[in-house]
């Protein structure tokens, strides 16, 4: 028989094959490895290896293996949340009291009153901003990630989510790159490197971006807290947060499943490739190693593409809350003329305002709807009791519960930012991966939302 005739030949058998199959020879073979190295190799009882077997029994079990994992993202998050607000105002105290006194000097030696506002109400503000509500939480959230990784944790998610990825076209490796995108997503889309497949890298670049990261936490902790924690007691405050910020991340983990279906079966339809894991030894976290990790390789890396894009984001929130037109300024205007679009998604145009000027940093959302609500000159720290922002976004500008469960949604979908774009494009080497990514995930927000006012209001709940 020629080679061409086995080929077809074996392609004809292979569709005929069940999707465990490989799963099978695999599983045979270590088998029969395990079997001769009983023959050949004696060896005294390993407690170590005991040990780690008991515990994989557990943290892999077909029961039990989802429910820890989902119990540690909530601790964590819960940790982010919790700690990271604290943090956040101590930073933006210290950063905001160098931009009054740099803004005073620069008054003291007479520079026009544009120069001063460009520089320091604009751009260093922009920086302020993102510098102190995004470096806490990742100061929190890499090292905790870097330790799981360390520990040895991380491969036992990827074998506790393969199987989902697998029924979706995609690899299971797709979950360590959703676990680091919760950090941030131009990470998420570096770590899928890890996926050998072209095609499943593809589809782990493309629904990076359903997992929110840290840039879109403040957002989702104000709207939790305001909300939906505000209604019980303050010791249950941060834990409800974090409980409503987890159920929106799984309903990001919903989306990347759907859109990873989605993308398997047209631009990039195929199978899923095999996967075999060989589980690693728990080990001992190095601490240096888990510290450099976090804080080198990722935190700050992380931050400097960050601020790299808030400058100019910073720039041009003040050039158009300073051009006046008739009585109000320049991004009052541009916010009427979008609120038609805005009350149709169920937000309003403030928010759809904020949004594209956040594209370089996710960062400046809250601040910039703040500015403009308030009608102020610059990004201030705004009202910081929940009775205060409610009654400024409730009272003051018509919100709705609904509002605030759309803004949640258009949070978790919306396209990705300036930096991960960036990423996505050096990543892929392509300006259609790059628009697709855009297209895709902004759309995804849109339909969302849009549906989801559309059926509240005949329903009667707005």
């Amino acid at each position: 028989m020629e080679a061409n005739e086995i080929l077809a030949k074996a392609e004809s058998l292979r569709n005929s094959l069940s999707t465990g199959f490989r799963d099978e020879i695999v599983k045979s073979l270590y088998t029969e490895a395990e079997n001769i190295a009983k023959r050949a190799v004696k060896s005294t009882s390993n407690k170590k290896y005991d040990f780690d077997q008991k515990i994989d029994r557990l943290v892999t079990s077909p029961y039990a293996g989802l429910p820890i994992m989902l119990l540690l993202l909530s601790l964590i998050i819960w940790l982010t949340v919790s700690g990271a607000n604290v943090v956040s105002g101590w930073i933006a105290v210290v950063l905001f009291g160098i931009g009054d006194y740099g803004r005073a000097l620069f008054n003291q030696i007479g520079m026009p009153w544009w120069i001063t506002g460009f520089i320091w109400d604009g751009v260093y503000l922009g920086l302020a901003w993102v510098i102190s509500v995004m470096l806490p939480p990742m100061m929190i959230f890499f090292p905790a990630f870097t330790f799981l990784e360390d520990l040895g944790y991380l491969p036992r998610v990827a074998f506790n989510m393969d199987w989902l990825f697998k029924k979706t076209g995609a690899h299971g490796k797709q979950s360590l790159t959703m676990a680091m995108g919760f950090g941030c997503n131009a990470a998420g889309v570096i770590a899928t490197r890890v996926i050998d497949s072209p095609r499943e890298r593809l589809i782990a670049i493309l629904t990076n971006n359903f997992v929110p990261c840290n840039g879109r936490f403040p957002t989702l902790i104000m709207l939790a807290t305001v909300f939906v924690a505000a209604s019980f007691p303050p010791a249950l405050t941060s834990l409800v947060a974090a409980g409503t910020v987890v159920g929106v991340v799984l309903i990001g983990v919903m989306f990347t499943f759907i859109a990873s279906w989605i993308l398997s079966r047209t631009v990039l339809k195929g199978e899923a490739s095999a996967f075999t894991l060989e589980l690693p030894p728990y080990r001992r976290p190095n601490i240096s190693r888990i510290l450099y990790t976090s804080i080198i390789d990722r935190t700050i890396f992380v931050l400097w593409r960050a601020m790299q894009t808030a400058a100019p984001a910073g720039a041009l929130i003040w050039v158009l809350a300073n051009i006046n037109v008739g009585d109000s300024n320049l991004a009052r205007a541009i916010a009427d003329w979008l609120n038609p679009l805005g009350l149709l998604l169920g937000l309003d145009g403030v928010i759809l305002l904020a949004y594209i000027i956040a594209i370089p940093a996710n960062e400046i959302v809250v601040p910039t709807m703040m500015m403009v609500y308030m009608g102020a000159g610059m990004m201030i720290n705004g009202p910081t009791s929940n009775n205060e922002i409610f009654d400024l976004l409730v009272n003051g500008n018509g919100w709705t519960m609904l509002t605030a469960i759309n803004l949640m949604l258009f949070a978790l979908l919306h396209n990705p930012c300036a930096t991960t774009i960036m990423t996505i494009y050096k990543e892929t080497k392509s300006l259609k991966w790059a628009t697709l990514s855009v297209v895709m995930t902004l759309g995804t927000a849109f339909i969302v939302t849009f549906l989801t006012a559309t059926i509240a209001r005949l329903l009667g709940w707005a």
